[in-house]
């Protein structure tokens, strides 16, 4: 049994209470936020124990691993502080907005020596895990053109856009992680184009809400991801990877499967109201992940540098938006 502290008690720190709650192999046992009253409101649900101390979770000898889904600013101070006190760590991503703050956290934890892995549930979609069997069995050949979607319902208040970092570290970042994940691909060099289409508001706080990102892979490959935040037909993402074989594609996920004929027409299942309907099951399974790792000593599947390459492939995704140019990504971290 893994003894838990969760730190945050937001939207996503609920999604982790849940989790953790529920999992056999843990103990969820404390809650920190420095909202109190929210972190009591939590923790009462599931049984657990609300502190308004963080220092006193990572004092507390009985704590083997704490989830980290507070604010983003907070990512990478906690981080580095539950390494130094020898705690496991299951971290929501970015590590933090800054790449510099980030690569410090990282070296701390390396230092340390203690397990740590990014939330990067995506990877637990069974399709788009299909999709990397298939990649790494030679079923698709040489991989050449990966297509991805990341299509959101509702543009975010501009309260949360103005912190997020932008939709290349906020939305895109995913799907920089995926497509090295599925294609095990390094990217060499992006370029992205990107407009505020639903809300001038969003170019006011120097971000877009509609983009195309081109990654050129280490052997020449393309890989092209389309970003909105806003859509008139529910949550969509997909992913199609082309080689020189084959290809395979992880479609559309419709919320059911029967199709309704009558005359001169045919009804059908739309597709999720939002991104979290669409990837709830992967937060269960990616925790599952890690919890397995601790239990069996062995890697985390999602660890601290996957994080971090995500994170420089955003930076220079960044950047070449700015700038209107290609931008080559740095190979190192």
């Amino acid at each position: 049994m893994q003894t838990f502290a969760l730190l945050g008690a937001g939207f996503i720190g609920h999604v982790h209470a849940e989790n953790l709650a529920a999992h056999p192999d843990t103990t969820f046992a404390t809650v920190f936020d420095v909202d109190t009253v929210r972190a009591a409101e939590l923790a009462g649900r599931h049984g657990a124990r609300a502190t308004s101390s963080v220092e006193e979770v990572f004092a507390d000898d009985s704590i083997d691993a704490v989830l980290i889904a507070s604010s983003t600013h907070t990512h990478a101070d906690l981080l580095t502080r539950a390494v130094q006190a020898g705690k496991a760590v299951f971290c929501e991503k970015p590590i933090d907005l800054s790449l510099d703050v980030a690569r410090e956290a990282a070296a701390a934890a390396q230092a340390s020596g203690v397990p740590v892995m990014m939330d990067f549930n995506r990877r637990y979609d069974p399709a788009y895990a299909a999709l990397r069997e298939a990649v790494e069995s030679g079923e698709v050949g040489t991989v050449e053109l990966v297509s991805m979607s990341s299509r959101g319902p509702n543009l975010p208040p501009l309260s949360y856009l103005e912190v997020s970092g932008g939709q290349m570290r906020d939305q895109t970042i995913h799907f920089f992680d995926l497509a090295r994940w599925i294609t095990g691909l390094e990217p060499v060099d992006v370029f992205v184009a990107g407009s505020a289409m639903v809300d001038s508001a969003v170019a006011d706080i120097g971000d877009v809400d509609t983009s195309v990102a081109v990654l050129r892979m280490s052997n020449g490959a393309l890989v092209q991801i389309d970003s909105q935040r806003r859509i008139g037909y529910g949550y969509d993402e997909r992913i199609e990877v082309g080689g020189s074989e084959r290809m395979v594609e992880a479609a559309r996920r419709h919320t059911g499967f029967v199709n309704h004929y009558g005359p001169g027409e045919m009804r059908t299942n739309g597709l999720d109201a939002g991104w979290f309907e669409r990837v709830r099951h992967t937060y269960r399974s990616c925790l599952d992940a890690f919890v397995q790792a601790l239990e069996d000593g062995t890697p985390v599947p999602a660890p601290l540098e996957d994080g971090l390459r995500a994170q420089v492939i955003a930076e220079a995704a960044t950047r070449s938006l700015k700038e209107g140019r290609p931008v080559a990504i740095d190979p190192g971290l």
